[in-house]
């Protein structure tokens, strides 16, 4: 035998031998890497209970989009907001309660005179989830409804919280209220458009979102679409029978705007399929605050008075459902406790980002039971509006009054329990106090 020919032999031998092995380690890291970080769609509407939606049990309402997004995806049966939407915005923004924050009340309504965070959030004191995203390496994108600043005051308000890109309504013009949907008035990107005056302020946004995410599909994107529906007046939409020369701020127009609000989500996930984005795009979708007093709906034999402004079941029970296809299992109902202020640590886990110690992020994630995984589950979940609070336990919601009750069977709150002496009653309101003394105003 050729012993030089043996060696060549040998020698090819070991290099298959390393070759196997490189594949092999390539195989698994590839199987025990961190998955590929998905879009994110982030959806919330304006003063919108879940009693609203037919998949919560709604029989008033017609959302057929929303519903298929919950059945083809996850529905989280009890998700709180704050009562009224400043608050929540920036709670959902910063994963930060409000007593940290200063946003315990509407914009231009501060704790005082000299609260300086009472005109405007301030994008130097907090980090939004938009700063978080753009900086992870996301393009960042918002729509809708701000109302975090006054953009004559501040115009480029938006980017320096966070977002490359924006299209808002104007909720204030020369010091005058402004319209949101038909002929709204919009800035954008640092001016207002002059060519919406014939437009549908929601047709509007969904457009330049659309644009966006076909503009960015190509690398991580962060929608954030804050809409302005469903919030008064009350008044017809596009798929609407009655003449837009003939509109009148009526309650009996809100089925029509949750009509043409489910639709507008609907075109959202249209695109998303349309781009072949769908399996890697979490959608998220909920709302500010409960619905307005002024509408009364229906789920099963219960008719629920929209609880907006009040510091109870359904001031804060807003829904929340996530569609993320071929991740989120399907048709799930998920019953652990989720408040707003969650979803910034979610997106901070989904995009591989690691919290700071400070300042204090009072939100949990809940990305594990987007993919089917036990998580760590809140004990209580918290909301705030002014100095009045709440704390809820699965079944026991207390008041810091000392009222309490027992939500799944009184929503209404229409049964105090507070002084019962029965020992299940005593130990949930110690246990939600405790709750309750823990949650200290310091920032």
């Amino acid at each position: 035998m050729n012993p030089i020919s043996s060696s060549v032999r040998d020698c090819l031998k070991i290099a298959r031998l390393l070759l196997a092995a490189i594949g092999l380690f390539c195989f698994v890291h590839q199987a025990t890497a961190a998955p590929k970080r998905p879009n994110i769609v982030l959806i919330m509407a304006d003063d919108l209970g879940a009693e609203c939606l037919q998949s919560y049990g709604s029989t008033s309402y017609k959302t057929p989009h929303l519903d298929a997004l919950a059945a083809s995806g996850i529905r989280f049966e009890t998700c709180y907001s704050t009562p009224l939407c400043s608050p929540t915005r920036v709670q959902l923004m910063t994963g930060r309660y409000g007593f940290r924050t200063g946003w315990t009340q509407l914009i231009g309504r501060g704790s005082g005179a000299d609260d300086d965070r009472k005109e405007y959030f301030d994008f130097t004191k907090e980090r939004t989830f938009g700063h978080m995203l753009r900086e992870a390496g996301y393009a960042t994108a918002m729509a809708g409804k701000w109302q975090l600043a006054e953009f004559q005051q501040h115009p480029d308000h938006v980017r320096q919280s966070g977002f490359d890109e924006y299209s808002c309504w104007m909720w204030l013009w020369d010091g005058k209220k402004t319209d949101r949907y038909w002929k709204p008035v919009i800035w954008q990107n640092g001016s207002k458009r002059e060519d919406v005056a014939d437009r549908y302020g929601e047709d509007v946004f969904v457009e330049f979102l659309v644009d966006f995410m076909r503009r960015h599909r190509e690398k991580p994107f962060f929608v954030y679409y804050p809409m302005t529906l469903v919030h008064d007046p009350f008044l017809p939409t596009p798929d609407s029978d009655a003449a837009i020369n003939k509109m009148k701020n009526a309650p009996k127009n809100f089925a029509d705007m949750v009509a043409y609000m489910d639709k507008v989500v609907g075109r959202l996930a249209s695109a998303l399929d349309e781009l072949k984005l769908r399996e890697n795009t979490l959608i998220l979708f909920t709302g500010d605050n409960g619905t307005p007093k002024q509408i009364t709906s229906r789920v099963g034999d219960l008719e629920i008075r929209g609880g907006k402004g009040q510091v109870a079941h359904v001031g804060s029970h807003v829904p929340l459902i996530a569609n993320w296809k071929g991740t989120a299992p399907a048709g799930k109902v998920c019953t652990d406790l989720v408040d707003l202020s969650d979803v910034f640590p979610t997106l901070a886990e989904l995009a591989g980002v690691e919290l700071p110690r400070r300042p204090v992020i009072d939100g949990r994630s809940f990305a594990p039971q987007l993919r089917g995984q036990a998580g760590q589950p809140r004990d209580w979940i918290f909301s705030q509006l002014g100095n009045r609070r709440l704390a809820r336990e699965q079944r026991y919601l207390l008041h810091d009054d000392g009222r309490l009750f027992d939500i799944p069977n009184d929503p209404l709150e229409t049964k105090d329990l507070g002084d019962s002496a029965d020992p299940e009653i005593v130990a949930a309101k110690k246990r939600l106090q405790a709750a309750l003394d823990r949650l200290k105003p310091t920032r």
